[in-house]
């Protein structure tokens, strides 16, 4: 089995932060979200893996070469535009060949894998298996009707009136079947090859669909919160660690983990927390549910709940809570009762009186 991983999209919600970087690079937990994908497939023991890239691809290229812990048989495979899931099975066909496959949107984040799912596939071999989670309000996704066995019977895209409760995850396996399924559509109203109109073309062809459904936390990490909902979950599962150098006078309260590097002096940090390599943290109050990246310096503020990511500088900030900042990002106080604001293309910015 191979597994086809999605990194081609250009992450229009998360702009300003996405118009120069891909989204399946932001990192929660201080670890990319690719990068959890790569770790779900490489535990449910499948070692070749095409990555679908676009725009981003040397980026992704380079983040995937610097970490010694993918250690997977990875091919790039370029996709000239993102038009469709479907679209991109169609795109790997050479990479692919008659193998079964998983197909995994690199920037969705399941707490507990797809080991579940793939043994499901393996022990019955159906067309596909799905992997689906249960929405109390599924109308904002795609919806699968089930029968009494689990067997898929229908899909709908954000239905008016959903069917069940029954959601679409990012997550498909497939045997070669669906490169029949995929040739035969035409595109949406969206201009793009859906992966749900291949699935219900199997199902209309009398193909067995199957599903799994996903007990865990799942996130789809497109906007600010939902990934910072995802670096909260994965937070709490970040095992303690101190191998940066902290004083005497700081106080670790709960989970918080120091990369070896980093610096922390007279601060307060109440976890879960992660703080990476090389980063100086000085006479802080860091807060739970804070992911604070590496080569950051932070001094004299408040932050929590927050992803701060590589090269960033805090200094003098009296609180900052629910926040993701970018890259090499300067915040510091402005005079009392101005803001002074440089900001890029679609940001949001909340402002007090």
């Amino acid at each position: 089995m191979k597994a086809l991983v999605l990194a081609g999209g250009t992450g229009t919600r998360l702009r300003p932060l996405t118009h120069s970087s891909a989204k399946q690079l932001v990192p929660i937990a201080n670890r990319p979200v690719l990068f959890h994908v790569l770790r779900d497939v490489a535990d449910a023991d499948i070692k070749e893996v095409g990555v679908v890239v676009g725009g981003t691809a040397d980026e992704i290229r380079a983040a995937v070469a610097d970490d010694d812990s993918v250690n997977l048989d990875i091919t790039y495979i370029p996709q000239g535009e993102p038009l469709g899931l479907a679209h991109a099975v169609l795109t790997a066909r050479d990479f692919l060949g008659d193998d079964d496959f998983v197909m995994y949107l690199g920037d969705n984040y399941l707490r507990g894998g797809i080991t579940d799912l793939v043994a499901d596939f393996r022990r019955a071999r159906p067309a596909a298996q799905l992997l689906l989670a249960r929405e109390d309000d599924p109308a904002g996704f795609g919806v699968a009707e089930l029968d009494a066995a689990g067997r898929v019977r229908g899909l709908e895209e954000k239905p008016a009136a959903p069917k069940g409760d029954h959601v679409v995850v990012g997550v498909y396996v497939f045997t070669p079947a669906v490169h029949e399924a995929v040739r035969a559509i035409v595109p949406s109203w969206r201009g793009e090859l859906e992966i749900t109109h291949a699935l219900q073309w199997l199902i209309d062809q009398g193909a067995d669909v199957r599903s799994t459904t996903h007990a865990g936390y799942w996130k789809d990490t497109g906007n600010v919160a939902d990934l910072l909902d995802a670096n909260r979950v994965a937070l709490e599962s970040v095992e303690p660690l101190v191998a940066g150098d902290v004083d005497a006078a700081t106080e670790l309260v709960g989970r918080v983990r120091i990369a070896a590097g980093a610096v922390v002096r007279g601060s307060r940090i109440v976890g879960p927390v992660a703080v990476g390599a090389d980063t100086v943290i000085t006479g802080c109050r860091v807060g739970p549910y804070t992911a604070i990246a590496e080569r950051c310096h932070v001094e004299d503020s408040e932050i929590e709940s927050s992803i701060v990511l590589p090269g960033s500088s805090i200094t003098g900030v009296g609180r900052i809570e629910a926040s993701l900042i970018g890259r090499h990002v300067e915040v510091t106080p402005a005079a009392p009762a101005t803001h002074r604001l440089v900001l890029g293309d679609h940001c949001k910015v909340q402002l007090s009186p």
